[in-house]
């Protein structure tokens, strides 16, 4: 099982769903980094459940550093951060562990790991993990701020409910106004009439899924790698980490498909600080996999929820028989509300290893000089 990310430094999550605990352990940041502990308090507020739209599973996300950090800031060791379970019902998974959950990751962990893996929950295959990155994602987060750089997330669609996308002209104030709801939306007409459609789902033992847009404000141009190593393509295998995330695309995306060239192209209008501006941003900020100074915005969807109450069809493991499935326990109707934390998260994860690779080691910590190439 691989489960460490980063080039410039290594990420690595740990723990299961039903385990004592789950986090993350940071190696290759630098010394000299403050870090507000209530900023990653707040982060993980964000991806907790919160009434009836959730799981009534209730997690404190009380965390503990046990290494790296001192005295309020980093002290270039790695980084751990421990976050207890302490609201688990495993009796609830007894019955089903040789009859996987549809969509679920039950038959392929069980196919990979010979029938070895922790299967309560999802293990670590499980939503709860994310605890643990959404913590991480929150520590480079600060450090993007420090840079003037701000990742903000809302959910643009659900069935036939539609929030209003981001405003350029004033994307900044989007970012912020997303900082706080746990109903991440910029339209309140729009959050009302999604939660409406989820709890509908909910009263009838189904589930939801959403499209969430994302825009990433303050970027500098030149960041970012042709092929292998474009922005592009580095915050998609993050993304697509996100238990439940389906698909990724920047600016229109699949929209390409249906405008001819000449509407379809960004035409430059201005240049200012090293910085392009374009009369449109149908690519999300970005040429050739790099950044161009534009903001970068891209979509992701969150498939409904697999867990459900309604009677499925599955089979037995052990015997291949057809059986029949009737999931109880604790589930979300929909999760997509609470995975805008994690694609905060992971975004800026993936920045801050794109950062350090154009400027250096020392970039995430702010009073240190940038190198200049």
């Amino acid at each position: 099982m691989k489960s460490t990310f980063g080039t410039n430094f290594k990420l690595t999550l740990f723990g299961e769903s039903h385990g004592p605990a789950v986090g993350f352990v940071l190696d290759g940041l630098p010394a000299g980094i403050r870090l507000d502990l209530d900023r990653i308090r707040r982060e993980l507020t964000k991806r907790r459940p919160a009434g009836r739209i959730s799981t009534q599973r209730q997690e404190a996300d009380e965390f503990t550093f046990l290494s790296g950090f001192y005295d309020g800031h980093t002290t270039g060791t790695p980084l751990t951060l421990v976050i207890e379970n302490k609201a688990q019902h495993s009796q609830d998974y007894e019955a089903m562990k040789y009859l996987p959950r549809p969509s679920h990751a039950d038959f392929t962990a069980f196919a990979k790991y010979g029938g070895y893996q922790d299967a309560r929950g999802g293990g670590h295959f499980s939503g709860r993990v994310t605890a643990g990155l959404v913590a991480a994602g929150a520590v480079f987060e600060q450090i993007l701020s420090e840079h003037g750089i701000a990742v903000g997330t809302h959910v643009l669609q659900c069935m036939d409910a539609r929030d209003r996308g981001f405003d350029c002209a004033r994307l900044k104030e989007d970012i912020a106004a997303l900082d706080s709801p746990d109903f991440p939306v910029l339209d309140e007409g729009a959050g009302r009439a999604m939660r409406a459609l989820i709890e509908q789902a909910q009263a009838e033992g189904d589930s939801l899924g959403a499209i969430l847009e994302t825009a990433i404000d303050g970027l500098p141009a030149g960041i970012g790698e042709p092929f292998f190593h474009s922005v592009e393509s580095e915050l998609s295998a993050l993304l697509f980490s996100i238990p439940a995330l389906k698909g990724v695309q920047f600016g229109l995306g699949f929209g390409f498909a249906s405008l001819p060239g000449s509407q379809a192209n960004d035409a430059p209008v201005g240049l200012a600080d090293g910085r392009l501006r374009t009369r449109t941003n149908h690519n999300g900020g970005l040429g050739g996999g790099i950044t161009n100074g534009m903001p970068v915005v891209f979509s992701t969807v969150i498939k409904p929820t697999p867990s459900i109450y309604k009677e499925q069809d599955t089979l037995d493991l052990r015997t291949g028989a057809p059986q029949k499935l009737r999931i109880h326990g604790r589930h979300d109707p929909a999760i997509f509300h609470r995975a805008r934390s994690v694609v905060d998260a992971v975004t800026a994860i993936g920045l801050c290893d794109l950062m350090m690779g154009r400027y250096g080691y020392l970039w995430a910590r702010k009073e240190e000089p940038c190198a200049t190439d």
